[in-house]
């Protein structure tokens, strides 16, 4: 039976504050900027390293910023305040996700940016449409299974981070000390914040990293404000800036994504009402939850933005703070959507130098890794489960990282099951573990 969602506690973690309730403003302000500095970091770097694979200008970059402040803004509200079935009604912070920028580089090196949109158009239906039958699918995607695309995504990301920190591929200056140094400083302060700060300091220690490092960067002369100075400050959001391609194999390729971030959204909302009120979410919550993970991308795609989809880190705010409040979470949205207006705040950030972002993106691929191992590590770790981990791997990130194994594969075929792997680990967890008879041992050990 359902739970049902009246502010009591199921279980012996009380929260601060529960789903419904309404922390005074002077608390509610400072508790929703603390959501958005927590995901702020990760929701622009996702279109900083699309807009570098793919070429486009600094003008077009900050505009792709300015859209993910505004759709992830827009995708928060529809969380938190819903419309109809669509929304879980809870304290879900969405952003750009990090888990599609493999396929959305392979996709956009092929049919551009209109093709990327596309693709993330019809698969945001898709997406609404499982969540609308959750319920029964949920067997289908145990931990064992999203935690290996989950680690497959993160293991595929890390090179891009590497190369972001050596200064950026095609840099005249790739690898150079003075790239390594900003990435290595970016990084260490990360680390110690994450660590020895306490609340925000620790909360946000990737935005402080790399606004630190932005800020040495400006007098070693590696930032050029001419774009800024020239970006307006203030401008309406414009749908369809890049238009719409369909092609049936980027479709299909972002189809196994969506599957994927329906599982890794599961698992967020999961957190939320465990860690921040001690209960397990119920079957409305899920549901709306995912339904609106599938709307907001598919909004995201109208107005120029990469797919969106719940943000851990702020699933580990709400547990560290105890408050559950949506409330709090709906002012913190406010702030990204009105964000959203100023080009000239994304004109800042476009310019932010390439290794100070790796150093950031490696802490934040590197720990969508773990997580994955985290989830893995939840099942069971007998010889049946590890070799379905193994085949995984082995095929998904063996042929993202050999890409020309599949060259003489049609086209079509070659843009699925090439470039980061993701899909081709995803489809083989998925068969491995549904065909493979189960086993009784709990570990390797045991057998």
């Amino acid at each position: 039976m359902e739970i049902e969602k009246q502010g009591i506690s199921q279980g012996f973690i009380t929260p601060v504050y529960d789903v419904e309730d309404k922390p005074p403003l002077k608390e509610a302000v400072p508790l929703g900027l603390q959501h958005v500095l927590a995901m702020f970091a990760g929701n622009i770097t996702v279109p900083i390293i699309i807009a570098g694979a793919l070429g486009l200008g600094t003008g077009e970059t900050g505009f792709l910023i300015q859209m993910a402040m505004f759709v992830a803004g827009l995708a928060t509200l529809l969380q938190t305040i819903s419309i109809g079935r669509v929304g879980g009604k809870l304290p879900i912070v969405m952003g750009t996700s990090f888990g599609f920028v493999p396929t959305s580089i392979a996709i956009g090196g092929q049919f551009g940016i209109a093709g990327i949109l596309g693709a993330s158009f019809v698969a945001g239906w898709f997406e609404v449409v499982l969540g609308y039958f959750l319920k029964p699918l949920r067997k289908w995607f145990p931990p064992l299974v999203t935690g290996t695309v989950v680690l497959t995504i993160g293991l595929s990301l890390l090179p891009v981070g590497i190369n972001y920190a050596a200064g950026g591929v095609g840099a005249e200056d790739f690898g150079a000390f003075h790239n390594l140094f900003l990435a290595g400083l970016v990084l260490i302060i990360t680390v110690v914040l994450n660590q020895y700060g306490k609340g925000i300091w620790s909360q946000a220690s990737i935005l402080i990293g790399m606004i630190v490092g932005y800020l040495i960067a400006i007098p070693m002369g590696l930032v050029s404000f001419a774009s800024v100075a020239s970006a307006s400050w203030f401008e309406f959001p414009r749908p369809f800036a890049f238009g719409m391609e369909f092609h049936l194999s980027a479709i299909f390729a972002m189809l196994i994504l969506y599957i994927v971030t329906t599982v890794e959204t599961v698992g967020d909302i999961s957190g939320i009402t465990m860690g921040g009120a001690g209960r397990e979410a119920t079957d409305r919550e899920l549901s709306g939850g995912v339904m609106a993970d599938g709307v907001g991308s598919i909004f995201a795609a109208v107005f120029n933005a990469l797919p969106n989809t719940s943000f851990s880190q702020n699933v580990g705010l709400v547990s560290f703070t105890g408050v559950m409040s949506r409330y709090v979470v709906s002012i913190g949205a406010l702030f990204l959507v009105a964000a959203g207006f100023i080009p000239k705040l994304g004109a800042v950030l476009a310019v932010m130098p390439q290794a100070v972002l790796g150093g950031g993106a490696i802490i934040m691929f590197a720990t969508i890794a773990t997580s994955g191992i985290v989830l893995i590590s939840s099942s069971d770790l007998n010889r049946r489960n590890l070799l379905v981990v193994a085949v995984s791997l082995g095929l998904g990130l063996g042929l993202g990282q050999v890409p020309d194994a599949l060259q003489y594969l049609p086209n079509s075929v070659n843009l699925i099951f090439s470039g980061s792997g993701i899909t081709v680990s995803c489809l083989v967890a998925l068969l491995l573990n549904s065909v493979l008879p189960k086993e009784t041992s709990k570990s390797v050990n045991d057998a």
